[in-house]
C-alpha cells in the first residue's frame, strides 16, 4: 500500500497585535540630491514620485515586548543622523528607544542626507528636513501605538526576475552591474494582514535588489521601483504596502543605471505583479485547506475545501535583539590617509579643469567623493576592535523576521531559509545606520569586488551573522 497522502495543505500564518501608519516625507525639490559620484548636478531639479515614511507596530496578543519598524524610502543614514532620529521618534511615540528598527528601502534616488553635506548646494535644506522627518516618524508611532488591533498575517511565496547578480568581469576588472547567466535569489516572501473583521490592514513585500535603476543622469527625488510597485499593489489590494529590502549586497535590476524614470516604473511593475500573483493565491487568515474525501465522477476526484482553525495557535511570540559583535578588518586606511587622499584628487580635479580635460575632471570628482564618503564613515565608526551590529529577531507563530544592519549578500536569507524551511522567513536589511557597509563572503574579500572593497569587517563574519542569527532562531 502507498504512503498516505497528506490530507492538510496549511499556509504558514500568524496571530499578534498590529498597526500601520504611513505618511508623505518627500524633501523640497531643490534640496542636495548627489548621491553618485559620477553625477554632475548637486540639487534635485524636481520629484518623480513622492517618498514615503511607513511605521508598521508588531506586539503579542498578551504579554510584554514588541516590535516597531519605521520604514524609509531613503538609501542610507549616518551614524549621527540615524541616532537623533531615533531619539525624536521614540520621544514623541511615547516608546523605548530600543523598541525601533528603522530599516531603508535603499533607493538611491531619495538624495543623500547627511549632516556633513550642509554646506554644499541645497544642503541648508537637509538639517530642518531631517528634523521634520523625525516629527513625522514620531507622530506615526503614536497613532499606530494608539490603534494596535488583533490581526492575522498569511504568507506566501513567489518568484520576481527582476533582480541579477552584478558582480561582472569584464576580463580586467569587477565592474558592478548586471552579469547575465549567474543565478540570483528571486525570491519573493509576501505577508497580508488582516483585521477579525475581515479588513486587510496592509501587505507587506519582501524581495532583495539595489534600487539602482536611477544613477547618475538622474535629477529626481524618487523611490525608484518602489514606487509604482508600491502604488500597484495598494490599487489592487485596497491596502497600505510595506515593502521591505532583503539581503542585495550582490544584486540589482538588469536594466538600471540610467536617467529614465519609465525604466524604474517598468522594473516596479514587474515586481508588483510578481507580488500580487502570490498575494491573489493566498486563503484567508484563520483557515487551513483540507481533503473532504471522494467524490465519484468521470474520475474519481479529491474534493478539498477551506476550514477554519483557532487562529489563537498561531499566537506564539519571542523577540530577540542584540548587537552581533564582527571584528573589523585589519589594515583599515586611518583619517588622515583618506583626508590625503581626498586632497590630492581634489587638486588634479582642479588642475584638469584649469586644463578643459572635463572627463579626468568628472572621473576625479567621482573619487573625491568616494574618498569622502569613507572620511565620513571612519568618523562614524564605533571604537573597539569590533563592530556592533544590530540585529533583531522576533518569532510570530510559523514565521520569523530577521531586521539587520548593514548590506548582506543574498546567502543570509538563502542559508537561513534552507536551514529552516518549516518557517517563513523575512529579512529587512539596510536596518539602523549604514556604518557596517557591506557583509560580502568571506571567499569574495580581497578579489576588488565593489562590495569588498569597502567592507569594514572581517572576512568571515557574514558566515558569522547567518550562525549566531541561526542559533538565536533555534534557541
Amino acid at each position: 500500500m502507498p504512503e498516505l497522502s497528506r490530507t492538510e495543505d496549511p499556509a504558514p500564518q500568524s496571530r499578534c497585535r498590529f498597526a500601520l501608519s504611513w505618511c508623505d516625507i518627500t524633501p523640497p525639490a531643490d534640496i542636495y540630491h548627489r548621491m553618485w559620484g559620477a553625477a554632475k548636478h548637486e540639487r534635485a531639479t524636481g520629484v518623480h514620485r513622492p517618498l514615503r515614511a511607513t511605521v508598521a507596530v508588531f506586539a503579542p496578543m498578551e504579554g510584554t515586548g514588541r516590535q516597531i519598524i519605521l520604514a524609509l524610502d531613503h538609501c542610507v543614514m549616518g551614524a549621527t543622523e540615524h541616532a537623533q532620529l531615533v531619539a525624536q521618534a521614540a520621544e514623541i511615540g511615547g516608546v523605548a528607544k530600543e523598541e525601533v528598527l528603522v530599516v531603508f528601502s535603499h533607493t538611491h534616488g531619495a538624495g543623500l542626507m547627511g549632516l556633513d553635506r550642509a554646506t554644499l548646494p541645497g544642503g541648508d535644506l537637509i538639517p530642518p528636513y531631517l528634523h521634520a522627518l523625525g516629527e513625522r516618524a514620531g507622530r506615526l508611532v503614536k497613532q499606530c501605538m494608539a490603534s494596535l488591533v488583533p490581526a492575522g498575517i498569511v504568507y506566501g511565496r513567489g518568484r520576481c526576475s527582476l533582480a541579477t547578480q552584478r558582480d561582472f568581469w569584464d576580463g580586467m576588472q569587477y565592474i558592478c552591474g548586471h552579469n547575465p547567466g549567474v543565478p540570483a535569489d528571486d525570491s519573493v516572501v509576501l505577508a497580508r494582514v488582516t483585521a477579525d473583521d475581515g479588513k486587510t490592514l496592509a501587505c507587506i513585500v519582501n524581495y532583495a535588489c539595489h534600487p539602482t535603476t536611477l544613477a547618475w543622469e538622474n535629477t529626481l527625488i524618487s523611490p525608484d521601483y518602489i514606487g509604482a510597485m508600491r502604488e500597484l499593489v495598494e490599487r489592487d489590494t485596497g491596502a497600505p504596502c510595506l515593502f521591505l529590502q532583503g539581503a542585495s549586497g550582490e544584486l540589482g535590476p538588469r536594466e538600471g543605471f540610467v536617467g529614465d524614470t519609465a525604466v524604474a516604473d517598468r522594473n516596479g511593475r514587474e515586481l508588483g505583479y510578481a507580488a500580487l500573483s502570490a498575494l491573489t493565491a493566498l486563503p484567508a487568515a484563520g483557515t487551513v485547506f483540507v481533503y473532504q474525501g471522494a467524490v465519484v465522477s468521470g474520475a474519481t476526484l479529491g474534493a478539498w475545501k477551506h476550514e477554519k482553525i483557532d487562529l489563537e495557535t498561531k499566537a506564539g511570540w519571542k523577540l530577540q535583539r542584540w548587537h552581533e559583535p564582527l571584528r573589523y578588518r585589519p589594515g583599515q586606511p586611518t583619517v588622515a590617509q583618506v583626508q590625503a587622499e581626498l586632497d590630492h584628487f581634489q587638486a588634479a580635479e582642479a588642475t584638469a579643469r584649469a586644463a578643459g580635460d572635463e572627463a579626468q575632471a568628472a572621473d576625479c570628482r567621482a573619487m573625491s567623493e568616494r574618498k569622502t564618503r569613507l572620511l565620513h564613515k571612519l568618523h562614524q565608526l564605533p571604537p573597539g576592535d569590533r563592530f556592533p551590529l544590530q540585529v533583531v529577531v522576533w518569532h510570530m507563530g510559523d514565521a520569523v523576521w530577521v531586521g539587520v544592519q548593514g548590506e548582506s549578500y543574498s546567502v543570509l536569507q538563502t542559508e537561513l531559509r534552507r536551514r529552516f524551511p518549516e518557517k517563513i522567513v523575512i529579512v529587512a536589511t539596510i536596518a539602523a545606520d549604514w556604518g557596517a557597509s557591506y557583509l560580502p563572503p568571506r571567499e569574495l574579500y580581497d578579489t576588488g569586488i565593489y562590495q569588498e572593497s569597502i567592507a569594514v569587517v572581517a572576512p568571515g563574519s557574514l558566515e558569522q551573522l547567518i550562525e549566531s542569527i541561526s542559533n538565536h532562531i533555534a534557541s
